[in-house]
C-alpha cells in the first residue's frame, strides 16, 4: 500500500532527521511531502537522493499568504500528517513558554488540514503537547471534522527514554522493556509506571531516581546543548517510530500498540479530557483505550498531583482553540 505522508516543519531541528528516517522507512511507492516556511527546498533535494523508492516533494510557503498554495499542495490527499513545526525550547524555558508562538503555528496548520485532508491521521510533536493537541481538536471541531481516533500527541519519546534508562540501569535490552508512561508530555505531568515493568524490580531509591531522570530528560538535553537546541534527534526517532505504527495499522496489522496523548473524554477512571495512555490502532484509528495500569502508592500520589496541572494545560489549549482570530 502506498501512502502520502506530510512532515509540516520539515526544515527544522526535528523535521530534518524525521524526514530522513521516513524516507528510509516508508512503504515503497509512497510520497513524502515536506513543508516549511524556510529552507525546505534544499532539505528536500538532499533527502531525495537517498536510494529508496519513496517520492519526495518540497513545498515552501507562508501559511498566512493567501496567494501561496504550497501548504495546500503539500496536504492534499495526505494520509498522515506529522507536525514538528515550532520554536525549540532553550535553557530556562518551560514548555509553557513556547505556547504563544507554537499554538499559533499549530492552529494555522490544523486549519489547512481541516480544509485539505480532513480524514488524515494527525500526529503533533509541537510543544507544549499538553496544550497544542487541545488547540488542534478545537479547530477541527469548528470545521466539523474532529475525529478523536486520528488525533495524537506524540509522547513516544517519554517511552523511548524510559526504555533506555531502565535498560542501562538493569543491563537489559531496552527494546524488550515494556513500560507505560502515562499522563501528559511534560516533567510535571508524565508518570512512568515503573511498578508494572515486567522482569525487573526497583528499590525505592532506584524508582525515585529513574522517575526524576525520565521526567527531566528533555531539560537535560536542552541544558547539554547550551542554547543550541532541544531534543531533536531522539524526538525524530520517536516520531518516526510512532509514524511507522500508524503505517502498520493502515496497512491492516491488527492491534498495533502505542502510547500517545489523546482525547479520552468519557473514559472511566480518567479525570482529564486528554491523557497519555496505551492505545491500540487499526485501519480507522484508535480501536481500544487501555485503562490506567495498576499503580503503587507512590504512583497514585503522583497521579493525583499531576491531574490539576494537566487540566490547566488542557484548558489553556481549549481557550486558544476556541478564541476568535
Amino acid at each position: 500500500m502506498t501512502l502520502k505522508v506530510v512532515v509540516a516543519g520539515a526544515a527544522g531541528g526535528i523535521g530534518q532527521p524525521l524526514s530522513l528516517l521516513l524516507k528510509a522507512q516508508l512503504p515503497p511507492g509512497s510520497t513524502l511531502a515536506l513543508y516549511d516556511v524556510v529552507n525546505v527546498v534544499g532539505v528536500g533535494e538532499d533527502i531525495s537522493h537517498i536510494s529508496t523508492h519513496v517520492k519526495v516533494e518540497s513545498h515552501l510557503g507562508d501559511m498566512k499568504n493567501p496567494d501561496n498554495e504550497e501548504i495546500h499542495k503539500a496536504l492534499k490527499g495526505a494520509d498522515i500528517v506529522i507536525i514538528p513545526a515550532g520554536v525549540p525550547r532553550k535553557p530556562g524555558m518551560t514548555r509553557d513558554d513556547l505556547f504563544n508562538v507554537n499554538a499559533g503555528i499549530v492552529r494555522d496548520l490544523i486549519n489547512a488540514i481541516a480544509k485539505d485532508c480532513p480524514q488524515a491521521w494527525v500526529g503533533i510533536i509541537t510543544n507544549p503537547v499538553n496544550s497544542t493537541v487541545p488547540v488542534a481538536a478545537e479547530i477541527l471541531k469548528k470545521a466539523g471534522v474532529f475525529n478523536p481516533k486520528k488525533l495524537f500527541g506524540i509522547s513516544t519519546l517519554d517511552v523511548v527514554r524510559a526504555q533506555t534508562f531502565i535498560g542501562e540501569l538493569k543491563n537489559i535490552d531496552p527494546t524488550k522493556v515494556n513500560i507505560n508512561v502515562i499522563g501528559g508530555h511534560s516533567a510535571e505531568t508524565m508518570l512512568p509506571v515503573l511498578s508494572q515493568v515486567q522482569g525487573v524490580t526497583f528499590t525505592a531509591d532506584e524508582e525515585k531516581k529513574l522517575n526524576e531522570r525520565i521526567r527531566e530528560a528533555g531539560t537535560a538535553v536542552v541544558n547539554a546543548k547550551a542554547g543550541a537546541g532541544s531534543a531533536t534527534l531522539s524526538m525524530a526517532y520517536a516520531g518516526a517510530r510512532f509514524t511507522h505504527s500508524i503505517v502498520r495499522a493502515i496497512q491492516g496489522e491488527n492491534s498495533v500498540n502505542e502510547i500517545a496523548y489523546v482525547h479520552v473524554e468519557g473514559l472511566s477512571g480518567i479525570e482529564a479530557e486528554y491523557f497519555g495512555l496505551q492505545i491500540e490502532l487499526g485501519k480507522e484509528g484508535i480501536t481500544k483505550y487501555h485503562p490506567i495500569p495498576k499503580l503503587n502508592d507512590y504512583e497514585q500520589s503522583q497521579l493525583k498531583e499531576l491531574i490539576p496541572i494537566l487540566k490547566s494545560n488542557i484548558e489553556k489549549g481549549v481557550q486558544f482553540g476556541t478564541a476568535k482570530l
